[in-house]
């Protein structure tokens, strides 16, 4: 029996869960001829016997797989991504799916995706799966322009295959790209060593040839690697190409025409539409254009670039954003047509697609020129959002908007840009949109002189007042604001700030007066309401707060501030799907600095137990502030719930630095550290934290144990006796104490600490302590007595039970076990893989019920490998076997590492007559010695098919 894990189970289950997993035996017939189709290649045979089954049963797992795979190889990459999307959903094991679900994304397009989401990290892979991640990523990497990054992925695949030729041909491209010739031509050099009759390492090295100026050399190369594959597309492209510049047209024309026929036959297999005379192949058709022109031939020269035109035109953009070439070629063949707007519209989208970049700026100043100021307007602030430091995008949209008349929108725009960064050119723009306003105002550093100086200068007072507010001096703010408001009381503004200030010193009432002043001074104003809405919310008046920010949102949908209010309404509410959606929106759209959103959605999602959107979220906040302490601690923890410890230890080191000597953060960072084993990174958050507090409890426990994890017990047992003395009433002390000694082996010293510590602060922490003491003890008996004890006095303590329930199930207790496991599934009735150990533990007591407990577990949680795996061997032990194979194919997809799993898998398929499958499943369990509960049958089994 597997280790029984911890949890509780629901009483009420769907009594209709069996037909969850019911396997139709005609989907099962469909799938089997499907994967005999797929093996012989024949994948439309194999696509349309897998739509089959699926339209009898969506849900199988295998049938998606395979369908992904059968449509990536048929060209159809969105519909692949569909079906392994719809494998992942049903829990598939990411070593299965990673390497073409990536390439269904690279194919649309997606290198940003495959680059940022956790579904495509290389770690925790197989070997062999890794090395391909990391030539994907090295792909991917190199289409963004990472050029490092992408050899940083090149190496790491190299080091997985010393002996592979494909790291050494990702890495020629890079190179070439980098300008970097000599080493090109030593990686193509190495790749041909290893694999001298690859037509791809030819090419390549025909490429670097070509970019070096050796034309004789790149010619023979690209002949090479055409005898070894005649369809080698990219090389008879490039050989084309070489032929022009040769002058032999000729030859030229025979290229052109051999890719011409072989794309044709590519679309013709793959059931798409080809053009009745055209190569199907942009390439070619750009090269029959030039050729045209120099024949002088413009009708023909006219009709190739037509051919590009429609080949890309109706392609999605997002297709070939990472094929500049492409890009190029159409804007190019519009511009050669004389369709000027779509030629414009082609070399935009190549801006575009590639990136935000500077280009943006150049664009906004034509269009400025041409009076299109608003069209300047849209494409700044697009630029903006992707490039937020960008002072001269800045500046150059504040005197757009200025120019527009949006006096007040520049100035928060510059507001904006001087929370972010201190810089002069910022000043002097928001001086002028300050002037236009009638407010005037100077530079950040000059505002308090500028105030003293002149009491009229209002804007660099409002300006101070916020600087107060967020370095949380509320009287200074207070002060000033309260000049403002007698100096102007018919500004609604300054009221505003007064309410905020107020606000900050804990004068809520007068608060609220104040932003109540404020909007009956101007109803349009914005801010007030915000604030008193959020007033509203803490005094737990909803529907008013709800009504305010509705009100808010109808008159400006994109207010993120308003959309955050109503995320926390809706969370106070107990609406989380509400909260969520509110979150997402205000992210999606907050400022380039502003943070806040982003890491209260990634907050959201660790706290319900989703790390990747959470990762996904603060990777947001990362971009706008990468040195912000709560950016760096949230990405850290989103980082170690995705399994990423090395990039956890990069953020952790980083916010060490930013805490400074703040002992409660740098507690808070040091165990963060010690959950990714930085030892030496948590040692230097904890003496921080100490060297300003001695006597930080929080701390000095936490150096205890740091130190006992590094191997030093001495040095730990002296800081646990310092808390001791220090702290002589808390069970801090004698629980490291108990540690120590544990370390060191001795059991009865470590037994009569945690003893201490239980009788001094009794927990479930201290039992658990004093229970793992005692375990070893007369086999286990002294702790069963104190499970039982704890249990008695304290029914409703679910860990108490879950561990009294494992106790009796490892010595073999499995009725006591039962029973306790049906108590502990009373208090937590929705936890599956409680389900699952009692499931597990009725099948060790021949209990038919097993199966009806073992679908409860299913059906709460019908993801879970072990779950699934537990109800296929029930359902074979009662002679189920075909629903109990289409079980177990699921489970052994889901956890191809678990040797228990394959060996049921592969059980049934020998019962079922499908030895070599069999056979299969029980090498790969087997391999390298693993060591299971059912190895001993497993092997025995695999005599009886060799």
């Amino acid at each position: 029996m597997r280790q029984l894990s911890s949890a509780a189970l629901a009483c009420a289950v769907l009594c209709s869960s069996q037909t969850v997993w019911a396997a139709d035996a005609k989907a099962s017939k469909y799938y089997e001829d499907a994967l005999t189709r797929f093996e012989k290649q024949d994948t439309t045979g194999a696509i349309i016997q897998l739509k089959n089954a699926l339209q009898i049963d969506k849900n199988m797992l295998p049938v998606q797989m395979l369908l992904g795979k059968a449509l990536l190889q048929n060209g159809d990459v969105v519909a692949a991504e569909v079906a392994f999307n719809e494998a992942l959903r049903l829990g598939v094991n990411r070593a299965e799916v990673v390497v073409p679900l990536a390439q269904t994304y690279m194919a649309q397009g997606k290198q940003a995706q495959v680059l940022s989401q956790p579904q495509f990290d290389a770690a925790g892979l197989p070997p062999d799966v890794q090395l391909q991640v990391w030539l994907i990523r090295a792909a991917a990497s190199a289409d963004t322009g990472d050029l490092r990054a992408a050899l940083k992925a090149v190496d790491e695949a190299r080091v997985l295959d010393p002996r592979s030729a494909e790291p050494w041909l990702a890495e020629v491209p890079v190179r070439i790209r980098a300008k970097q010739f000599k080493e090109a031509e030593a990686a193509v050099a190495r790749a041909l060593e290893l694999a001298p009759n690859s037509a791809q390492a030819w090419y390549q090295k025909g490429s670097v040839a070509h970019v070096s100026g050796n034309l004789p050399a790149s010619l023979a190369a690209y002949d090479q690697a055409l005898k070894l594959d005649p369809k080698h597309i990219e090389s008879r492209v490039a050989r084309a190409g070489l032929y022009l510049d040769l002058n032999r047209p000729a030859d030229t024309q025979a290229d052109i025409d051999a890719l011409t026929r072989y794309a044709r036959e590519a679309s013709l297999a793959r059931k798409e539409p080809v053009q009745p005379t055209g190569p199907n192949e942009p390439r070619a058709s750009y090269l029959q254009a030039l050729l045209a022109e120099r024949n002088q031939q413009p009708a023909v020269a006219q009709k190739a670039l037509k051919e590009i035109t429609t080949l890309l035109d109706p392609v999605p953009i997002d297709f070939i954003r990472y094929r500049p070439q492409l890009l190029m070629l159409n804007g190019l063949a519009h511009y050669g047509l004389n369709e000027s707007e779509k030629a414009a519209q082609a070399l935009e989208y190549f801006q575009k697609v590639q990136g935000s970049t500077p280009v943006a700026k150049l664009l906004a100043q034509i269009y400025l020129t041409q009076s299109n100021t608003n069209r300047a307007i849209d494409l700044l602030e697009a630029y903006l959002r992707s490039s937020p430091n960008d002072g001269q995008a800045m500046t150059m949209l504040a005197g757009a908007l200025m120019s527009k008349g949006q006096n007040a929108k520049a100035t928060a725009l510059m507001q904006q840009a001087l929370q972010t960064q201190d810089r002069p050119e910022f000043r002097s723009v928001l001086g002028l949109s300050l002037i236009r306003s009638g407010q005037a105002g100077s530079g950040m550093t000059e505002l308090e002189t500028a105030f003293k100086k002149d009491p009229r200068q209002t804007q660099a007072a409002t300006t101070l007042i916020g600087l107060y507010l967020r370095n949380n001096q509320a009287a200074k703010a207070v002060t000033l604001a309260d000049t403002l408001v007698k100096q102007q009381p018919n500004n609604a503004g300054f009221y505003n700030l007064l309410g905020m200030a107020r606000g900050q010193s804990g004068k809520v009432t007068e608060s609220k007066a104040a932003f109540e002043k404020a909007i009956a001074l101007d109803p349009a104003f914005v801010q007030p309401k915000l604030n008193l809405a959020r007033v509203e919310i803490a005094t737990r008046a909803f529907d008013v707060a709800e009504t305010r920010l509705e009100a808010i949102l109808k008159d400006n949908e994109k207010d993120t501030d308003a959309m955050y209010e109503m995320a926390l309404l809706s969370d106070r509410r107990g609406q989380e799907a509400h909260a969520q959606r509110w979150l997402e929106k205000a992210t999606d759209l907050s400022g380039p600095k502003d943070t806040r959103w982003a890491l209260a959605l990634s907050d959201f999602h660790l706290q319900r137990g989703r790390p990747g959107p959470a990762l996904d979220a603060v990777k947001k906040a990362a971009a706008k502030a990468p040195d912000d302490l709560p950016v760096l601690m949230m990405y850290a923890r989103a980082q170690i719930a995705n399994g990423d410890t090395v990039g956890a230890k990069s953020s952790l080191t980083s916010a060490t630095r930013v805490a400074a000597y703040n002992p409660g953060q740098q507690v808070d960072i040091a165990q963060l550290q010690m959950s990714v084993r930085n030892w030496a990174g948590a040692s230097y958050s904890l003496d921080k934290a100490i060297s300003t507090s001695a006597d930080y409890l929080p701390a000095l426990a936490l150096l205890s144990e740091l130190e006992l994890m590094q191997g030093g017990p001495a040095k730990a047992e002296q800081r646990a006796r310092e808390i001791v003395a220090k702290y002589p009433k808390r069970a801090v002390g004698p629980g490291l104490l108990g540690d120590i000694a544990q370390s060191r082996g001795q059991a009865q010293q470590a037994q009569a600490f945690y003893k201490q510590a239980h009788q001094l602060e009794p927990s479930t922490g201290s039992f658990l302590k004093l229970f793992g003491a005692l375990s070893s003890q007369d086999g286990g008996k002294p702790a069963l007595q104190l499970a039982q004890s704890w249990v008695k006095a304290r029914p409703r303590d679910a860990i108490a039970q879950k561990t009294l329930a494992n106790a009796y199930a490892r010595n073999g207790q499995f009725a006591a076990a039962k029973n306790t496991f049906e108590v502990l599934l009373k208090l937590t009735p929705d936890d599956s893989d409680v389900m699952n150990n009692l499931a597990n533990v009725l099948l060790r007591l021949k209990d038919p019920s097993a199966i009806t407990v073992a679908e409860q577990a299913v059906a709460k949680a019908p993801t879970n490998y072990n779950a699934i795996d537990t109800l296929g061997w029930a359902l074979f032990q009662a002679g189920q076997t075909d629903r109990a194979l289409q079980l177990l194919r699921d489970a052994r997809l889901r956890q191809p590492a678990s040797p228990e799993i394959r060996y049921h898998l592969a059980a049934v398929l020998a019962k079922t007559g499908r030895n070599n499958e069999a056979r299969e499943e029980l090498e790969a369990a087997l391999k390298g010695g693993a060591s299971f509960e059912a190895g001993a049958d497993a092997r025995a089994l695999l005599q009886t098919l060799k």
